[in-house]
C-alpha cells in the first residue's frame, strides 16, 4: 500500500549499497545469485539487506517468476499531440521489452500528478514520465522504485532524466530566418510558468547570436486558441515583425490561423516556425517549419534507462540521456 503523508519510504537497493558499502550492481548480483561476486561480499550484502527491511521490487522477484514488468508513464496532457506522440514511443519501446504499460494523465496539476503517485507506487516496478512535483515529494510518493525523469533536470542520484536540447535546433531556425531577410523576428513563448521557458532562452541566445534584439515576446496558452490569441497581441505592440518563432507546434499552428484572419499571407508576409515537430504539422496549410525532436528516441531511452535502474545494470551516461532537434523546413517559413 502506497504511503502518505510523512511516512519512511521504502528501503532502496542503493540504500543496502551504501550500507554495505558495494556498488548496486553488487547488491543485485548478490540477491539473484548470480555467483559472479565473494562469497563474504555476498553474505555481507545478505545480511545488511535483511538488517534494513529491503524488499526486492515485483521486478526482482519476476527474475524467478517470469512476471509482467508493469510500468507507470506519467503524462501532463493527452490532448496535446506531442505528449500523445511520447506516450506511443514509450510504448511501443516498452511493448518490444514484453513490458506493460499504463498511461496517466495529471492534466498537469500537481494535486493531479501527487494523487497518481500515491495510487500507482505499489502498483508498477518504475515510474517514468513528466513530474513536476519538488524531487523529496517524488522521493517519499515513489517508495523506493525507479524513477526516470523527462524534459527535468534531476539534482540527486535517486533519479535519473531524459534532456531534450533543443538549442542548436533553435540556433539553425534562426539563422534559416536571417538567411531568408527577417531581422525582425519575434516568439510565442508559454504562458503556464511566471519565468520564461528554456526554449526561450534559445530564443535569446540565438537572436543575440545573430545580432538581433529578442525583447519581443508574448505568452500563449499552450493550445491553437492561445497560439491565436498571443499572434494577435504580439502584432499588435509590434507590427513591424516578419517572423515568429512558437514555444511548441499547437502554438505555431493557432499562429498560422491568426496571420490568416489577419490578412498576413504566410510565409510571405510572416513566418512562423514551431517546435516539436509533430505529424500534425504536415497536415495544415501552409505545412508547417519546425524544429523537430526524435520522440521515438524519446521513448527508447526512457524505457531503456528504466530497464537498466530495474535490473541492476550500470545506467546509461548522462551524454547518452540527452534527445536533440533539427530544423526541418517547409512551406510556413
Amino acid at each position: 500500500m502506497a504511503s502518505s503523508g510523512t511516512g519512511p519510504r521504502r528501503v532502496t537497493i542503493d540504500d543496502v549499497a551504501e550500507a554495505a558499502g558495494v556498488s548496486r550492481q553488487t547488491v543485485s548480483r548478490a540477491l539473484n545469485d548470480k555467483g559472479e561476486i565473494g562469497a563474504s561480499t555476498k553474505q555481507r550484502v545478505l545480511d545488511t539487506a535483511l538488517a534494513l527491511g529491503y524488499r526486492p521490487s515485483r521486478f526482482a522477484r519476476g527474475l524467478v517468476r517470469q512476471d509482467t514488468i508493469s510500468v507507470g508513464l506519467v503524462i501532463p496532457d493527452l490532448l496535446n499531440p506531442f505528449f500523445t506522440e511520447v506516450a506511443a514511443a514509450a510504448l511501443e519501446a516498452a511493448r518490444d521489452r514484453g513490458w506493460h504499460v499504463v498511461v496517466y494523465d495529471t492534466g498537469d496539476r500537481a494535486e493531479e500528478e501527487r494523487g497518481t503517485l500515491e495510487v500507482i507506487a505499489s502498483q508498477v516496478d518504475a515510474v517514468v514520465g513528466y513530474l513536476s512535483l519538488p524531487e523529496e515529494e517524488i522521493d517519499r510518493l515513489t517508495l523506493g522504485l525507479p524513477v526516470v525523469l523527462i524534459d527535468r533536470e534531476h539534482r540527486t542520484q535517486r533519479f535519473s532524466s531524459i534532456r531534450i536540447d533543443g538549442e542548436s535546433g533553435v540556433h539553425a531556425a534562426i539563422r534559416h530566418l536571417t538567411a531568408a531577410g527577417h531581422r525582425h523576428i519575434g516568439m510565442l513563448d508559454h504562458a503556464e510558468r511566471s519565468e520564461p521557458s528554456i526554449r526561450h532562452r534559445w530564443f535569446d541566445t540565438a537572436m543575440s547570436a545573430c545580432g538581433l534584439d529578442s525583447t519581443s515576446v508574448a505568452r500563449a496558452d499552450q493550445s491553437v486558441e492561445g497560439g491565436q490569441d498571443a499572434l494577435q497581441e504580439l502584432l499588435a505592440g509590434h507590427p513591424d515583425l516578419t517572423a515568429v518563432f512558437t514555444f511548441n507546434d499547437i502554438i505555431a499552428i493557432g499562429a498560422l490561423r491568426a496571420a490568416r484572419r489577419l490578412g498576413r499571407q504566410v510565409p510571405r508576409d510572416l513566418a512562423v516556425i514551431g517546435f516539436d515537430g509533430l505529424q500534425l504539422g504536415t497536415l495544415v496549410d501552409p505545412p508547417l517549419t519546425t524544429v523537430a525532436l526524435d520522440t521515438r528516441r524519446l521513448g527508447a531511452l526512457t524505457v531503456e534507462q528504466a530497464a537498466r535502474l530495474l535490473t541492476g545494470s550500470d545506467p546509461l551516461p548522462a551524454d547518452r540521456l540527452k534527445v536533440g532537434a533539427e530544423l526541418r523546413v517547409r512551406e510556413s517559413g
